[in-house]
């Protein structure tokens, strides 16, 4: 009788454990999501890139850049959840009540319920962009597209929202002075932010470490033991950079009265391969980021202002993409090559796959990309240099030029509205001092002021007035 006793006992606080186990295993996975960029000529077809995340692969949330319907049927049937996106150029359109509902017949009727598409994006770091038409039609673009989900009743199923740069705060450090840049704040965020609390929609922001990082912060940005920094004003420690990053935003946040948002982290990523400038830049460091990364967002240890959390995350990138413009880094941010081999072990393979799927593969191993990527071939030059837009440049690729620039981040502030820069508002103008920026960041490398054949590298210094090169 004990023995049956102690048998049936066993075999409940087995169930039980392995009932915690599969839960514990389900929450750790459920917020790792990856960005799933195209832009690229060696890709593999979607359909196979769907067998792949879902057999071999731990992610179960995409992020697109387009609503791309050969991506959206190969996902029908996975359970992963989509995030698709409205290009920044169609938010002026979507601004009409016709056109959004025109793209929700498109673009999201024919694939869901089979595809499972959660969210749409509208645009991505358009107040990055300094552009006064996207920016002034952003929020009522998003407010059209809900209401043209609620006439389709998928409101309660897809949320409406837009990801940022880090570019919007004015302030970042040290974390408790977070703040949003000024005009910004109450004209644009603040019903921005409104809308997301009436629909239950997330702030999605895109921190990424990489991009301030320095030769003497680079533990700090790879989760590496470190001292740390501690907040003077909260005297809380931050211990990574992510966090720091993380709360700024909050407290930017909590100063306009919207604490209890939710923050998503679109995007977030780190190179395995650079320029021969760039320090900290390997498939090590990339290897030891993301995957430091998936386990702390994951952990519920949270940020040192928001403790407690988990956080939706999509690490930036499925593949490495070929075509991207710009330095060797930004077609090496990749977890996978275009063969779906590893670039490295950043711990998003399910065990049954890492046996059977070679990691680090060598140069034979991997598909050459039809397109060989750029890496300077001369040193930087010395002396003062500045790169500007060659003469004739076409506007519409400077006005992308400036798009590329601020949305990684860098400081595009002194072109924006009021910046000691802004004026004279052309595009020209701001895409010579963008295309600066970017090239003095960089390394001042040839390479770094190509820009696709727009921009030309000079001698005489472009500074005027109070706008300083």
């Amino acid at each position: 009788m004990d023995n049956s006793i102690a048998i049936i006992f066993s075999s409940m606080v087995s169930k039980i454990l392995l009932l915690l186990a599969s839960t514990l295993f389900q929450v750790v996975l459920g917020t790792i999501g990856v960005n799933y960029g195209t832009v690229a000529n060696n890709l593999p077809p979607p359909p196979q890139v769907a067998h792949f995340l879902v057999e071999s692969t731990i992610i179960n949330r995409v992020r697109l850049y387009d609503a791309n319907p050969d991506i959206l049927k190969a996902l029908a049937h996975t359970g992963i959840e989509v995030t698709i996106t409205v290009p920044n150029d169609q938010i002026p359109h979507l601004t009409k009540q016709s056109f959004a509902e025109q793209l929700v017949k498109t673009n999201v009727q024919p694939y869901t319920p089979s595809t499972k598409i959660v969210r749409i994006s509208v645009g991505n770091e358009i107040l990055s962009t300094a552009n006064r038409l996207l920016i002034g039609s952003l929020v009522p673009a998003m407010q059209t597209l809900h209401t043209a989900l609620v006439a389709a009743s998928l409101d309660q199923q897809i949320k409406v929202s837009t990801p940022h740069s880090l570019g919007i705060l004015s302030t970042s450090s040290p974390p408790s002075t977070g703040k949003f840049r000024p005009g910004y704040d109450t004209h644009v965020l603040k019903p921005l932010f409104s809308f997301l609390r009436s629909t239950n929609a997330p702030v999605m922001v895109n921190p990424y470490p990489f991009f301030g990082y320095s030769d003497n912060t680079l533990d700090y940005a790879l989760f590496r033991p470190n001292s740390g920094v501690v907040d003077e004003n909260t005297k809380l420690l931050y211990t990574n950079m992510l966090d720091a990053q993380l709360d700024a935003v909050f407290s930017a946040l909590k100063l306009l009265g919207f604490s209890d948002l939710d923050i998503v982290i679109a995007e977030t990523g780190w190179p395995s391969e650079g320029d021969s400038a760039q320090v900290g830049v390997s498939p090590e460091n990339a290897a030891e980021y993301n995957g430091n990364l998936i386990r702390h967002v994951n952990s519920g240890a949270g940020t040192p202002l928001m403790p407690n959390k988990t956080f939706e995350t999509f690490v930036f990138a499925l593949f490495n993409e070929n075509l991207k413009p710009g330095p060797t880094s930004e077609r090496n941010f990749g977890l996978f090559q275009p063969d779906m081999t590893p670039v490295y072990d950043a711990g998003v393979l399910k065990p049954t796959a890492k046996s059977s799927i070679p990691m680090n593969p060598s140069p034979d191993e991997s598909p050459s990309p039809a397109i060989p990527p750029i890496s300077p071939t001369q040193p930087p030059i010395k002396g003062q240099r500045w790169c500007l837009p060659k003469e004739g440049a076409d506007l519409v690729a400077l006005q992308r030029n400036i798009d590329y620039v601020c949305g990684l981040g860098l400081d595009c502030g002194p072109i924006q509205e009021g910046g000691m820069c802004f004026d004279p508002n052309t595009v020209l103008a701001h895409a010579s001092y963008a295309m600066n920026v970017y090239y003095q960041a960089m390394g001042r490398y040839e390479s770094d002021c190509d820009f696709e054949h727009t921009g030309a590298i000079t001698g005489l210094d472009p500074s005027y007035g109070g706008c300083k090169y």
